[in-house]
């Protein structure tokens, strides 16, 4: 699959409207971007192979890490990566939950959820 990035942008504004209530009231805190790939040194900084599948990361500081006297310069951001995501979905449907459960996830690292949490709410 490969869309126009309009039509990945669409794609991605569903997506974030099936995030349930209680987690997506945490993206305003939260810039959300799209990029094609991650880059090389990315990965490398993840420990991921140079063609890992990538389909999303936070960059930011945790809200468990943030103090009040040492507030964060920068908002926290999700990237995601297009064309991984179109690489290991088939369909339009299949794009968009994958996007969720990305974003979701990604969330979770900056509310400082644990795997186990995520699980519990059916993100794995």
């Amino acid at each position: 699959m490969k869309l126009s990035k309009r039509d990945f942008d669409r794609v991605v504004k569903r997506a974030l409207l099936r995030i349930p209530a209680d987690i997506r009231q945490h993206l305003g805190n939260i810039l959300i971007t799209v990029q094609k790939r991650p880059s090389p040194e990315l990965l490398e900084d993840m420990s991921l192979p140079p063609d890992g599948p990538l389909l999303g990361v936070f960059q930011g500081v945790p809200l468990t890490e943030r103090t009040v006297t040492s507030p964060p310069l920068f908002p926290g951001t999700i990237i995601l990566f297009q064309e991984p995501l179109e690489e290991i979905c088939e369909t339009i449907d299949e794009l968009e939950e994958e996007i969720e459960v990305t974003v979701v996830h990604e969330v979770a690292h900056f509310l400082g959820m644990s795997e186990e949490k995520l699980s519990e709410l059916g993100y794995e």
